[in-house]
């Protein structure tokens, strides 16, 4: 595997500037545990003086007029495609993301910069009719969008590109301005995407990195009263301890999954198998809408399980740099052992390894399990790994009952030739979103994204992460002569 040219030190990003941190931390290589970077540990003090930059540059961003903000999101958009190879083998590299798959993150984040380049000169309010009302006679009123202010970021590794463009880019488009903290394993592409910021002309401060332990940034920036949001991705129980501390900041939180999909009696089993590849294993099931539950009705469940082994024992596992690689390392060693231990208690408890649940040269394989008991980790906790389980079920009623017996609810998938159960299913199922004859795996980044429950709160997508961050402002013009 080829690592980054050297083992560079990346500072922290603070009023357009490099700022060095009084501690450094090696960044290693998921794949090969070879060192890739020195990353700058930022404390309170550096993260306090980065809250000040961006709240300072908000009277900047914020009096932009929208064809320049959306202008500059536009330039960024030129550069990351220029820049696009560059940035999947970032991604592949500190993530161990197969580079395929980062080659697809990009050409999303690309798109979804895009998305927030056209938000961006279509924020608006709307008039309201006040004579509805008697005492409403003679008077005008509107609506307007505000931005909020600083906004506090905080994202994860699986989609270290991305999931920060869902921040950023709704935020640049809405004239806020942001401390981003990302992920510790995934710091390099939140440092390069603020250096094609800054090629792009965003003004100084405006986008602030600090990197370092949540425990000292992310803490630093929730507890700030300066922050006037905080957006983000990861943990239920980071998500939860986030909206206990925020006070009455907004927050937008999506957190955690276990995305079922259910197989009708009518599936074409060959023709769904592929696709439940992809929203099983890519990027290793590190995905929050990864396809971790199956529950195929009994005249296709053999069948079906019978074509997802024959399938899944085909993908290659190996180097993330290499271009067919399928599936690789998993984030950390830590990350292995948990998900090496859940197969096992699956395994204690009665449930069937059709395939995997091996390493090969470190790499977890991809794993099917059926017979699985619902109150095992594998079925009812997020398993963020290349495992699935497939469980036979004898209707479509028992299958609802088995998605929505979870403390997640973030998008679920059913295939069905039948209107009346796709409907039904639509109707019943506990989710943000619900896919007729796909995966839960799907998303588009201009769709409403986001979920109930345990899942989280608010949406995601530009237009709709435009809304989270401004605040309604009412103006009203007393005409007078009013009687």
């Amino acid at each position: 595997m080829t690592e980054l040219n050297t083992v560079v030190k990346k500072h922290l990003i603070i009023n357009g500037k490099e700022v060095e941190a009084p501690k450094y931390t090696t960044l290693y290589s998921p794949y090969t545990n070879g060192p890739i970077a020195e990353i700058a540990m930022a404390d309170e003090k550096i993260t306090k003086d980065a809250i000040s930059a961006a709240q300072a540059a908000f009277k900047v961003i914020s009096s932009m007029p929208a064809y320049k903000k959306s202008e500059i999101l536009e330039r960024v958009v030129t550069l990351l495609t220029e820049k696009a190879d560059e940035a999947a083998e970032i991604i592949a590299t500190e993530s161990a993301k197969p580079i395929i798959f980062a080659k697809v993150e990009v050409a999303r984040t690309i798109e979804t910069y895009k998305f927030a380049a056209e938000e961006a000169k279509r924020i608006h309010g709307e008039t309201i009719p006040f004579d509805a009302s008697p005492s409403g006679v003679g008077r005008v009123g509107y609506t307007l969008r505000k931005p909020l202010g600083v906004i506090g970021a905080i994202t994860p590794f699986n989609f270290p590109m991305n999931l920060v463009a869902h921040k950023l880019g709704p935020a640049i488009a809405t004239g806020n301005s942001v401390v981003l903290k990302p992920a510790s394993q995934t710091p390099l592409s939140s440092l390069f995407i603020a250096e094609l910021f800054k090629e792009a002309g965003l003004p100084d401060g405006v986008i602030n990195v600090v990197t370092g332990a949540g425990s000292v940034v992310g803490e630093t920036i929730i507890k700030d009263d300066r922050v006037k949001m905080i957006t983000f991705t990861g943990s239920p129980s980071v998500g939860i301890g986030i909206r206990n501390k925020a006070g009455l900041k907004k927050t937008t939180l999506e957190l955690g999954s276990n995305a079922a999909v259910i197989l009708d009696k009518d599936t074409n089993v060959q023709e769904v198998v592929n696709r439940c590849i992809v929203g099983a294993f890519s990027n290793q099931g590190q995905v929050c809408i990864s396809l971790q539950r199956v529950y195929a009705h009994r005249d296709v469940y053999s069948a079906f399980v019978e074509q997802f082994k024959t399938a899944a024992k085909q993908l290659k596992l190996g180097d993330p740099l290499q271009e067919d690689t399928y599936i690789s390392s998993l984030i950390s060693e830590n990350e292995t052992k948990r998900a090496l231990s859940w197969i096992e208690e699956a395994k204690q408890n009665g449930a069937q390894i059709v395939t995997g649940g091996q390493l090969t040269n470190g790499i977890l394989e991809p794993t099917i399990i059926t017979n699985v008991d619902p109150k095992l980790k594998v079925s009812c906790q997020e398993v963020f790994a290349p495992i699935v389980i497939i469980n036979e079920v004898n209707s479509i009623e028992e299958a609802l009952a088995y998605v929505n017996d979870s403390n997640y609810g973030l998008q679920a998938g059913i295939y069905t030739k039948d209107i009346n159960q796709a409907l039904r299913a639509s109707e019943e199922l506990e989710v943000g979103a619900v896919l007729i004859n796909d995966i839960p795996t799907f998303r588009v980044d201009h769709m409403p994204y986001g979920g109930v429950k345990e899942s989280g709160t608010g949406r995601e997508g530009i237009k709709y992460a435009v809304e989270e961050m401004t605040e309604l402002k009412l103006v009203v013009w007393n005409r007078g002569n009013v009687e």
